[in-house]
């Protein structure tokens, strides 16, 4: 492979101590054309040569030496031009190359080599070519002082640190895209890992589809799921609310009209309960977007007296058609996490906090998962977190940094405008948009690239690519990595387990590494794997499995939700919780689920 052919050995240490002109026997090759981002390279290849490290391989970098500055060359393609080879004597071959940027020695910092993206002086024909040395290597790859985190080492050079800017990384979004089985919760679950020890302040909320994340960060992380989540109805917005009722299928505008006008004057009755009528005016006004409590029983009451005026004949076929829904809605066991509560209380601040950990308490990581719950409300929820995410980032001012992460994201954001849940890409879409500017950072994980909203991955700035075999998700990555790397991505489809290539902000340069490797208990998914081997002798409880399937409800503790509120006290506070007022116990005579007797429904109380 040298020029020279007496040497096949050189000494162990001269790459490290390399002088301005080379020793013709540490020469790789010369460069025979050289264009604004390419060149090629022309060397000899020989099947003598017992080191690995000195041949030329894709993948490899190398520096071409021009005096004072040595410039820095990704290797993507190597070749014979007559494709023949002969074992007896020397095979010139043509090495192709990248040319990333250049490397200089710095008379201001003591001689310590700089990278720069930038190429002032391009590689002129005869110029040596050599294998890269560490030095300079880590000079490409280094952060200039910037915060970072260290989540493997580089493909090319095990013995090298892959770092990133955790700061960035976070602030401009990030995504982390690949086939299945790659790795990339095991990815996902190391970087969060990372973060939470370098930004002790960040919260994370994990949009968990697959209940595998809570697993992977037992230390860090509590657990919100069908059975503990506490979202009530009147949190949701109108259109959130209407997604819930109309089962993911296409509204009915009348009906929607109908309760645009009836929740505010719900709403009305919940904080005003002798108020008679409700004009809504001033500062005071309420919406159907005020997240403001009401009752179920009474958007049925006022439904049941618009029924009963003699000038509304014309609307009661819609209205009864609406109260059905609600009240189906309503008694549906899957959607016990809206309307379970037995009293409306005011929990807004004890739902925000439990959510998005405020206070933290040492566990700064929510994992909220998802498979148990209804298909239709999935989309609606979603859309309450990101909005409810971007919202609190927005009035804390910044203090309260906060990372949303989207596993299997094309779910919510799929490229298709006409698919979807409308509200949920709107909130997703301005966090991705303006989150940064007020501490709101969002994580895109995703096996389909091609099928996502491009809007939404063109805001991250940093990709963590794994491999990827399909021609269209690699094109969507290929149109946003820079020009000068474009041929690092001819690698996508053919990359190891944990191994990925980073671009963008969060990074130095374009950089091909693997990841840290985690312990096998912590990576996600692994504990219910184990828990199903270790039942592969015992009998399927098939009484457990039909009791899930049916959604039946199993007594309840009391939760923190449902504390007595204090609107003055915020979460956070020292004194914010206090003991949980004394409940109603239920009566087999009354029905309180919607929080009055179903016999006061339109109807007057009767003198006794």
């Amino acid at each position: 492979m040298f020029v020279e052919r007496q040497s096949a050995v050189g000494e162990t240490t001269s790459q490290e101590r390399r002088e301005t002109v080379q020793s013709e026997e540490r020469v790789l090759g010369h460069v025979v054309q050289c264009d604004g981002s390419r060149a090629v390279i022309s060397a000899f290849a020989d099947e003598s040569e017992g080191s690995t490290q000195e041949r030329w391989t894709v993948g490899k970098m190398i520096s071409i030496n021009l005096g004072a500055t040595r410039t820095v060359g990704l290797v993507y393609a190597v070749g014979k031009s007559d494709r023949s080879w002969n074992p007896d004597v020397p095979n010139p071959i043509e090495v192709e190359v990248e040319l990333v940027g250049e490397v200089r020695d710095s008379v201001d910092h003591g001689g310590k080599a700089i990278f720069d993206r930038g190429i002032a002086n391009y590689p002129y024909v005869g110029a040596s070519a050599h294998r890269i040395r560490s030095r300079d290597l880590e000079a490409v790859y280094d952060l200039a002082g910037r915060r970072s985190i260290n989540i493997g080492n580089l493909s090319q050079d095990e013995a090298i640190d892959a770092n990133i800017a955790i700061d960035d990384t976070l602030s401009r979004h990030f995504a982390v895209v690949g086939t299945t089985g790659v790795g990339k919760s095991t990815a996902v679950s190391l970087l969060m890992r990372k973060a939470i020890e370098a930004r002790p302040d960040l919260r994370i909320l994990i949009m968990d589809p697959h209940n595998e994340f809570a697993a992977s960060l037992p230390d860090h992380c509590v657990t919100v799921d069908t059975s503990t989540l506490d979202l009530p109805f009147w949190m949701f917005k109108l259109e959130e609310f209407a997604e819930v009722l109309f089962r993911g299928r296409g509204t009915i505008p009348e009906e929607v009209d109908m309760l645009r006008d009836l929740i505010p004057l719900a709403k009305n009755l919940y904080r005003n309960p002798g108020a008679g009528s409700y004009i809504r005016r001033g500062s005071d006004a309420m919406t159907a977007d005020t997240p403001v409590p009401y009752r179920i029983a009474d958007l049925i009451k006022q439904i049941d007296e618009r029924i009963g005026l003699l000038d509304g004949k014309a609307d009661r076929p819609i209205l009864k058609s609406l109260k059905t829904r609600i009240e189906s809605a309503a008694a549906d066991p899957r959607y016990r996490f809206m309307f379970n509560s037995k009293l409306i209380e005011d929990t807004i601040h004890e739902t925000i906090g439990n959510i998005f950990r405020v206070p933290h308490d040492g566990r700064p990581v929510t994992c909220f998962e998802m498979a148990g719950l209804a298909s239709e409300v999935v989309n609606s929820v979603c859309s309450v977190l990101a909005r409810l995410a971007f919202d609190l980032a927005l009035w804390s001012e910044g203090r309260l940094k906060l990372l949303l992460m989207c596993e299997e994201a094309h779910r919510y954001m799929p490229a298709d405008p006409n698919l979807g849940f409308a509200p949920t890409r709107h909130a997703l879409s301005r966090i991705a948009k303006e989150g940064r500017k007020y501490g709101c950072f969002l994580g895109i994980v995703t096996q389909r690239p091609g099928e996502l909203d491009p809007t939404i991955l063109s805001q991250c700035s940093t990709v963590f690519a794994m491999r990827l075999a399909n021609e269209q998700d690699q094109a969507i990555i290929r149109s946003a990595i820079a020009d000068s790397s474009a041929s690092t991505l001819s690698f996508l489809s053919s990359m190891g387990q944990r191994e990925a290539i980073i671009f963008g902000e969060g990074t130095a340069t374009t950089m091909r590494m693997k990841f840290e490797k985690l312990n096998l208990k912590l990576i996600p998914g692994t504990s219910k794997n184990d828990d199903a081997a270790e039942g592969d002798d015992k009998d399927v409880d098939l009484a457990t499995i039909v009791e899930r399937l049916r959604n039946v409800a199993k007594p309840q503790q009391t939760i923190a939700f449902a504390e007595a509120v204090d609107t003055t006290r915020q979460a956070g506070d020292p004194d914010y919780r206090k003991p949980a007022t004394q409940r109603v116990e239920s009566n087999d005579d009354f029905d309180l689920r919607y929080g009055l007797k179903p016999a006061t429904f339109g109807i007057r109380p009767q003198n006794e």
